[in-house]
């Protein structure tokens, strides 16, 4: 319901992504404080505080943070977005560029941001980490080795913050969406059955539901939403 999220200052990583703009809109509309990156922004969406940075540079995580949290008035929720894909070999066949690629864009740029966020969050009383990783993450299909296990360190490492942060009442879950249905994935796979899909509308509202109060008892969750694949 409208204002569900009244009072919560959020920090959105990749927020001028197809999945980020939806996701930015429904928190705004649910009454949340929005504050996004973006390593550039062609036309900056009205109503979000936006921040040009690269989160594979430890300063940039830095001054990501403080920003967010001068611009917002605070900071009690960080929902992270950002994360790339490469696959189609087998183990043997990767590169080691495209393995290094992976664990940098899907786990390093998390690990490097969570380490500055979290003090924030956590001194607020009752902030929130969300991180969107993957179906890969947890089934690990053949041809797909360095995304798979990129994606499963990124949930490890959520795991592990929602079981250092609980005496704080602070909460950390992921969601795994199957395929997203944007414009980028209809680019690449034309002849797939879209319907099948998972909209970027359902994956903003189960946030919006973990930003709020009534998910103040759920944390260290991995939460499927695979659509109908």
């Amino acid at each position: 319901m409208p204002n569900d999220l009244a009072g919560r200052r959020i920090l959105i990583t990749g927020a001028s992504g197809a999945l980020g703009q939806v996701v930015s809109g429904y928190l705004l509309e649910m009454g949340a404080e929005v504050a996004g990156t973006a390593r550039r922004w062609k036309s900056p969406p009205q109503k979000i505080v936006t921040i040009a940075a690269d989160l594979s540079l430890e300063a940039d995580c830095l001054r990501v943070v403080a920003e967010a949290q001068s611009k917002l008035g605070g900071l009690n929720a960080l929902v992270h977005l950002v994360g790339g894909f490469a696959g189609g070999s087998a183990v043997q066949a990767t590169d080691m560029a495209v393995w290094d690629q992976m664990m940098e864009i899907n786990v390093g740029s998390a690990f490097r941001l969570f380490r500055h966020a979290l003090p924030v969050l956590q001194a607020s009383g009752a902030g929130r980490l969300i991180a969107v990783g993957s179906r890969m993450g947890i089934e690990s299909p053949a041809g797909f080795g360095a995304y798979s296990a990129s994606k499963a360190a990124l949930l490890s490492l959520v795991k592990t913050i929602s079981a250092e942060g609980k005496s704080a009442g602070f909460t950390a879950n992921a969601v795994l969406p199957g395929v997203i249905d944007t414009p980028d994935n209809r680019a690449a796979m034309p002849q797939a059955d879209v319907s099948k899909w998972v909209q970027p509308a359902a994956i903003a509202s189960l946030i919006g539901w973990l930003l709020s109060d009534a998910a103040g008892d759920v944390t260290g969750a991995l939460i499927p939403v695979y659509g109908r694949s």
